[in-house]
C-alpha cells in the first residue's frame, strides 16, 4: 500500500534489542567507525529499550504524528538502504548525523515527537522536538534505556527536514529519494578549541568554552538508474551519494561525503542476491586538529582528546560486501573493509578486515 493511501490509524510502537561485544576497528587504534554497528550503546544486557512511541496518522496518511521514546536518527537523515552494509560509518546512517553527544540513534532513545505531512504524492516535510538528554550513551544513566529521569534533560533538538521521492523513468518504476535537512541543538557544547577566556583551551589549561547552541546540516540522494527485467521488483542498480556537514566549533566531524551503489539481482539465476560497494570520507574539524597539535607539542605531551594518539585530519572508509540468499529469510554476506587513516591519524597504518554478516529471520 502506497504511503499516500495509508489508512487513518493510531499505533504504538515498541522495539527491544540484545547487544554484547566490542567492536574490532578498536584494537588498531579506530574510534571514529565501529568495523560493524551491530556493536555498542546497548549496553551489554540481555533487553535494551530502544523506542516506546505512539504514532496517529491522519488525513488518508497524509499527516503522520508521532511522540513517546524516540530514536531522532531513525526519521531524519535515514534510509533503509545504508545497512545492506556493514561498517558503522554508513550503516544505520551517516556517522557525521551524530556527531553530537545528545543526538540519539539506534540503539539509543530519548523523548520527543515528530511530525509528518505529505503536501503532493512524492514530497514530504517533517520536523520535531526532542529533549536533548546528558548521557545519552552512557552506561551510568541508559545502560538498559529505561531510565526515564527526566534530570537529565539539558536542552531540546529540533530537526527539519523536505523530501522529494520521485518514481523515474518510462514506466515509472525507479524510484529515489532526495532529502535536504538540518537541526539546532539548544544544550550546552564544549567548543573544541578555545576556552571561557578565548585563548586555546589546551595552551591556558582552561574549561572550554560552552557554546548554548549548535547545528547540522545534511543532503543525500540516492536513486534507482537502472532495473534488471529479469530480477524481481526490488532488483536493480541503485546509486547514493550526499554530503553532511556540521557546525565546525563544536564537532568531531567537521563533515562527511560518501558515494555507495547496490546492484540487487544482476545475476539472473541469484534474484535475491546483491553486490554493493560503498566509500565515505570523514574531515575532521580545525579546531580538533589544532588542539592535537598542542597537546603533541607540550612536554612531556599531554593525552589528547578523542582517544587519540595523533593529529587527527582525515580518514576514508572503502567497504564492499556480497549478499548471498541461502533461502527464505536467511542472509550471508562475505565482507571486505579499509581503513585509510584509521582513527583520522597518518600515523597509525591502513588496516584491513575480512569478516562476513549473516541475518535470519523467523518467518
Amino acid at each position: 500500500m502506497g504511503k499516500d493511501h495509508w489508512p487513518e490509524s493510531f499505533a504504538t510502537h515498541t522495539l527491544f534489542t540484545s547487544r554484547y561485544g566490542t567492536t574490532a576497528n578498536r584494537m588498531m587504534g579506530d574510534w571514529l567507525a565501529h568495523s560493524s554497528e551491530i556493536y555498542g550503546g546497548g549496553g551489554n544486557v540481555v533487553v535494551h529499550l530502544v523506542t516506546a512511541y505512539g504514532e496517529e496518522n491522519l488525513l488518508g496518511g497524509r499527516v503522520s504524528i508521532a511522540g513517546g521514546r524516540l530514536t531522532e536518527m531513525s526519521e531524519f537523515s535515514a534510509s533503509s538502504l545504508f545497512c545492506n552494509f556493514q561498517n558503522n560509518s554508513f550503516c544505520g546512517r551517516p556517522k557525521a548525523a551524530i556527531d553530537n553527544q545528545y543526538i540519539t540513534s539506534y540503539p539509543a532513545g530519548e523523548w520527543g515527537f515528530r511530525v509528518r505531512g505529505r503536501p503532493s504524492r512524492y514530497t514530504y516535510i517533517q520536523a520535531g522536538v526532542y529533549f536533548a538528554e546528558r548521557g545519552i550513551y552512557a552506561n551510568s544513566q541508559h545502560r538498559t534505556g529505561f531510565h526515564f529521569n527526566s534530570s537529565n534533560i539539558v536542552g531540546q533538538i529540533a530537526p527539519v527536514e523536505f523530501g522529494w521521492e520521485p518514481m523515474l523513468g518510462r514506466e515509472h518504476k525507479l524510484p529515489g529519494h532526495y532529502k535536504i535537512g538540518a537541526q539546532l541543538i539548544s544544550a550546552p557544547n564544549p567548543d573544541n578549541y578555545y576556552d571561557v577566556n578565548g585563548q586555546a583551551s589546551a595552551l591556558s589549561g582552561q574549561t572550554a568554552r560552552n557554546r548554548p547552541q549548535t547545528w547540522g546540516t545534511w543532503f543525500e540522494i540516492d536513486q534507482k538508474i537502472l532495473r534488471h527485467p529479469y530480477s524481481n521488483a526490488e532488483g536493480g542498480l541503485t546509486m547514493m551519494t550526499g554530503v553532511l556537514y556540521n557546525d565546525p566549533h563544536t564537532s568531531l566531524r567537521n563533515y562527511e561525503t560518501y558515494a555507495a551503489f547496490v546492484d540487487r539481482g544482476f545475476i539472473r539465476s541469484r534474484p535475491y542476491d546483491s553486490f554493493g560497494v560503498v566509500m565515505t570520507y570523514v574531515q575532521i574539524s580545525p579546531g580538533v586538529s589544532n588542539t592535537d597539535a598542542i597537546d603533541l607539542s607540550l612536554v612531556p605531551a599531554r593525552a589528547e582528546p578523542n582517544h587519540a594518539t595523533g593529529i587527527q585530519g582525515h580518514e576514508t572508509i572503502f567497504e564492499t560486501n556480497y549478499q548471498v540468499h541461502v533461502m527464505r529469510g536467511v542472509v550471508v554476506a562475505p565482507d571486505f573493509q579499509i581503513y585509510f587513516h584509521p582513527n583520522a591519524q597518518k600515523n597509525l597504518k591502513n588496516v584491513e578486515f575480512i569478516g562476513f554478516k549473516s541475518q535470519i529471520q523467523i518467518l
